[in-house]
């Protein structure tokens, strides 16, 4: 969906909640495992027994600082955790414990690249916040596990309160998106900053990374139009259909003459749909106020470079990183620094083979498209990057054409050589399906003058001009030589013997 809709500019704001990868709770010592029976991982801090106390989780603090750090934020000194005020039959204590004038984390950008026409543009949102949380239970109904396990499982709910006090870290942006595609791009960014410094293990499907879409349209230069939230987006395919429905939903109202109210709303991947859930709550409905059983969170300076040191290579480092050393191009660099695993697997086999734009491409080209078809991760690729830069080398000397290439490549996916790992395997596979290019300039010279002697049109067409006619003479020469010629060697000698 492009920036301007029906007239209208799209205006997109997020709040992400990336469940910290801690493994106990923020405030309790209880378990944070997925999929355990209903109940079982909710201890008496978790369900706000009469005389209970938080303690804070200071591993839950530590994620929090390392993702300052990743996006260069300001990790505050002092910040204040406060009680949010409201009923939810999920929420014991009937208030969350969270944070709301101080945060943890202020300010920060996270950056991308997204293809805009023909061009590569690089795209920053601005943060506006990360703060500390912990999460709510969960509401079973009817024919759920739970609910039958209380009854006959008809028409009943029941609460399962393993989830409650899960370490939470929400991270706010500035309204900066103009598009679904922006805001998926910018979600994608996102989700691979907290599984690389590994705060998050970001599977969406478990609920550990939940995305809430603001979304609003005005006219080019107006006021910020009225606001809905779209909640709980557990995939990016979702998150960019319910964004689009919305923007168009919202425009039809406001065309009909209707008022959009600031309401929540879910969207349903069954229909297509977004629908209201309930009107949007203010800041001041919520009835903040600091906890009186949390002193302020007090961060050292000290504390933060000693979390600074301990972290491993950042995306964004190791990107400028690859441009620098490989001489790759910035979309090259972000592309390849998408997961630890395929950055790793990028610079095994540029070192291997010395050709790092050729490792890049076929990477982010054959590699991918594979995998992608394949459902599979890089991790699982049946092609080593030994034998991938072994590949790329007998491409590089001359020794396979980039068709026979893809056709060793096939034969590598397919284990076909004899140890099925090692980079022996291309010669193999080469040899086998006779592969190698012909680089005898006498024997490629005999085939030219006879491709030459049987196509005297084409040769009087070339010369009068229409070099389109060469072509008429490269495809019989190549199908001569069974496709082992050299390409440039032939358009070499040919363009010699034609003057």
């Amino acid at each position: 969906m492009s920036k301007l809709v029906q007239g209208y500019e799209v205006v997109i704001g997020f709040e992400t909640h990336a469940q910290l990868s801690t493994t106990s709770k923020i405030f309790s010592r209880a378990p944070t495992a997925f999929g355990a029976e209903a109940n079982t991982q909710a201890c008496a801090v978790d369900m706000a027994l009469p005389g209970t106390l938080p303690v804070m989780n200071i591993g839950a603090v530590e994620r929090a600082i390392e993702f300052g750090l990743a996006i260069n934020a300001h990790v505050a000194e002092r910040s204040i955790f406060a009680r949010k005020n409201y009923f939810y039959p999920d929420l014991p204590k009937g208030y969350q414990i969270s944070q709301f004038e101080i945060p943890v984390v202020q300010g920060g950008e996270v950056s991308f690249f997204m293809e805009e026409g023909k061009e590569t543009v690089r795209k920053t949102v601005r943060l506006e916040r990360a703060h500390l949380e912990e999460d709510a239970g969960k509401s079973l109904h009817e024919d759920s596990s739970l609910g039958a396990s209380i009854g006959d499982g008809r028409g009943q709910s029941g609460i399962d309160l393993n989830r409650a006090g899960t370490p939470l870290l929400e991270i706010v942006t500035q309204p900066d998106m103009r598009s679904s595609e922006e805001a998926v791009a910018y979600a994608k960014e996102l989700h691979k900053i907290v599984t690389w410094i590994g705060i998050c293990d970001g599977n969406m499907q478990e609920g550990s990374f939940r995305c809430d879409a603001n979304v609003s349209v005005r006219k080019p230069g107006g006021p910020l139009g009225t606001r809905r939230e779209i909640k709980n987006l557990n995939s990016f395919k979702f998150m960019q259909q319910a964004i689009d429905y919305e923007v168009r939903w919202q425009i039809d109202q406001i065309e009909d003459g209707h008022t959009i109210q600031q309401a929540t709303v879910l969207f349903d991947p069954d229909t297509g749909e977004t629908r209201a859930m309930r009107t949007k709550e203010d800041a001041a409905d919520y009835r903040y106020f600091p906890d009186p059983d949390l002193p302020p969170l007090v961060i050292g300076r000290d504390w933060v470079e000693r979390v600074k040191g301990e972290m491993a290579e950042l995306p964004r480092v190791m990107a400028e990183r690859l441009v620098r050393d490989y001489a790759l191009p910035e979309y090259d660099a972000t592309q390849l620094t998408q997961s630890k695993a395929v950055a790793a697997y990028f610079e095994a086999t540029a070192k291997a083979c010395g050709q790092a734009k050729l490792a890049s491409n076929w990477i982010m080209g054959e590699v991918s498209r594979r995998l992608n078809a394949s459902e599979m991760a890089i991790e699982q690729t049946p092609v080593s990057a030994a034998q991938l830069a072994a590949l790329i080398g007998r491409i590089s000397d001359n020794t396979i054409s980039n068709n026979a290439a893809r056709q060793v490549f096939e034969g590598l996916w397919n284990k076909e050589g004899p140890s099925g790992s090692g980079e022996g395997d291309v010669d193999v596979i080469i040899e086998a399906k006779g592969l190698k290019q012909m680089n005898d300039t006498g024997e490629l010279e005999k085939i030219i003058d006879e491709v030459l002697a049987a196509n005297p049109k084409n040769v009087e067409e070339f010369k009068a001009g229409n070099a389109k006619a060469l072509n008429g003479l490269v495809g019989p020469i190549m199908k001569a030589s069974k496709g082992k010629a050299n390409p440039g060697q032939v358009n070499a000698l040919l363009m010699k013997k034609l003057g």
